[in-house]
């Protein structure tokens, strides 16, 4: 499992964007290939590979885009950590010892 972050930063229609994420996040949430954790920063994602993962962010930008949305700007920070089961799960069990 690969864990990843992504933030997206729609630009040119007005200063609050929040419709929009709210949006895209349940357009994401709808691959059930991925699962989603929105936060008030970002949204984790978690998948098998990094393919369903670019997968997923690359859609969700195209998303935006249709949405009206000139310019996106989108930041992507992945843990591919084999060493140990990588989930979400895991990290907020181990965090919350």
């Amino acid at each position: 499992m690969i864990v990843a972050d992504v933030t997206f930063y729609p630009i040119g229609k007005g200063v609050s964007v929040g419709d929009a994420i709210e949006k895209v996040v349940n357009h994401m949430e709808e691959n059930k290939s991925v699962r989603c954790y929105p936060n008030s920063m970002a949204t984790v994602i978690e998948g098998d590979n990094l393919d369903i993962l670019f997968d997923i962010v690359k859609d969700a930008e195209k998303f935006l885009e249709n949405l009206g949305f000139p310019r996106i700007e989108t930041i992507l920070r992945i843990d591919n950590r084999t060493d140990v089961e990588n989930s979400v799960e895991r990290k907020i069990k181990h965090f919350n010892k």
